[in-house]
């Protein structure tokens, strides 16, 4: 990725949606765009015109935090874009834009796997920043077997979201689930933008999805930790989970996600018939390998 582009793109789009009132400018001469001008950018963030152009050129390089931080109040920036514009300024420092991070490792420690299999009841697996499912319990593999299923995945949620048409069936708020993941491969990208792994999987998205491709210019930017998932299973209808995310400070970038579900509620009782179906299913795959 250019990183030149990436600080350019990220900051004309947060400037272009931020309207005067939003920002309390009042009044001014008639303007064609409907979001501020640098200018305006650079006054509400107390710095001068040519410096803010500077930036948004691209060259964030000897940017101060307290004037990213300035800059994100006058953008009215989140904590996970203000979090992104530091990702950024920290990835333009000396020598950054020359160092390629290692690609990342897929392989699971046995304890970490033996830690999953000890929970059978609640669907559980392993992530990391490019979506590649790594891991996970009998019941999760059995939840996420659309996306396991089809070699074309190569276990990668992005490639299944964005170019299986079976994954308009499986999740339920499509629309949704792929926003919030493009987010969170943005989050990652401005976090190590010389993943070559991730970035290889971006520009084979863009090249082959136009629904990526627009999301991705859109540089939206969101960690993707909790929340709620409908999901629609082949095998046993319609399901409802929350989900939490937790980072493993042992792999820096995996993530454990574990699906929960109302005690009592119809999902519950669907995911446990999967179990069940998954356990039975078991022996007769065995048998065809």
């Amino acid at each position: 990725m250019d990183h030149t582009s990436e600080v350019r793109d990220f900051l004309t789009t947060r400037r272009a949606r931020l309207t005067p009132d939003q920002a309390g400018i009042i009044g001014g001469a008639r303007r064609r765009v409907t979001g501020l001008r640098r200018e305006e950018v650079a006054m509400l963030a107390g710095m001068s015109t040519d410096y803010y152009a500077r930036m948004e050129r691209g060259n964030l390089s000897g940017v101060s935090p307290e004037v990213l931080n300035a800059l994100a109040l006058a953008l009215q920036l989140n904590e996970a874009e203000t979090e992104h514009l530091h990702d950024l300024a920290r990835a333009a420092g000396p020598g950054r834009q020359r160092k390629r991070t290692p690609a990342s490792s897929t392989v699971i420690r046995p304890s970490l796997q033996r830690f999953l299999d000890t929970n059978t009841a609640t669907p559980t697996f392993i992530q990391n920043t490019r979506a590649d499912l790594l891991a996970a319990n009998a019941i999760g593999e059995a939840l996420m077997s659309p996306l396991l299923s089809d070699p074309a995945n190569a276990r990668n949620n992005a490639r299944f979201t964005f170019l299986s048409p079976a994954s308009r069936d499986f999740y339920v708020e499509w629309e949704q689930g792929a926003n919030s993941l493009v987010a969170g491969m943005r989050n990652a990208a401005g976090k190590n933008p010389h993943d070559k792994d991730l970035t290889d999987l971006v520009g084979e998205l863009i090249t082959r999805s136009d629904e990526f491709r627009d999301r991705w210019s859109a540089h939206e930017v969101r960690p993707h930790r909790a929340g709620t998932k409908r999901l629609h299973h082949p095998q046993v209808g319609d399901l409802e989970f929350t989900f939490e995310g937790m980072e493993l400070p042992g792999t820096p970038g995996w993530m454990l996600y574990a699906y929960t579900t109302e005690p009592g509620s119809p999902t519950e009782e669907r995911i446990a018939l999967l179990g069940s179906l998954a356990v039975s299913d078991r022996p007769s795959r065995a048998t065809h390998q």
